[in-house]
């Protein structure tokens, strides 16, 4: 890779375009039918931190971050071009929404559709654990696997009743 990558909030038409058109001709997407309009709401929404990857000033991927409401720190989406896979890139980028996340929260999580075993490698090297499974999730036969990467408990220091340390 010839520079490190930038990193700066979705704001205009061309970016919103460019990561929608990207997201619908990638997997997993293709195989869970995003269509192109779906895309589009997704990097519109205000309630979302959506992030375009930049490499030379060339649009490389995105990242989106729910960083607000009941289930916080969770990275929605993330999606390198092809042309730019396998140079780390993806790995930057992962570490990018790490350090906003726990800049805030003690905790990333982030889904990987069952099928797609190549993102879950890598997210299992960079740490992430699997805490759960939501089976026909999105599509029939296919699981949403949740995994977790941690630097602790969302409440520290708070025990249950029934802990041994007092």
């Amino acid at each position: 890779m010839p520079t490190d990558p930038t990193f700066r909030r979705i704001t205009t038409d061309d970016d919103v375009r460019f990561c929608a058109t990207l997201m619908c001709g990638s997997e997993p997407w293709l195989t869970l039918h995003r269509d192109h309009a779906g895309a589009e709401r997704l990097f519109r929404d205000p309630g979302k931190e959506s992030w375009l990857v930049e490499v030379d000033g060339t649009p490389a991927g995105f990242i989106v971050l729910e960083m607000q409401g009941a289930f916080v720190g969770y990275i929605k989406s993330i999606c390198i071009a092809p042309e730019f896979r396998g140079s780390g890139l993806g790995t930057r980028t992962l570490h990018f929404a790490e350090e906003q996340v726990f800049s805030r929260f003690p905790n990333v999580f982030l889904c990987v559709s069952s099928f797609n075993t190549r993102a879950r490698k890598l997210y299992e090297r960079l740490g992430y654990e699997l805490v759960g499974e939501l089976r026909d999730y999105v599509i029939t036969g296919a699981s949403e696997l949740l995994m977790r990467k941690t630097h602790g408990p969302l409440v520290p220091g708070a025990e249950t009743s029934d802990s041994p340390v007092r």
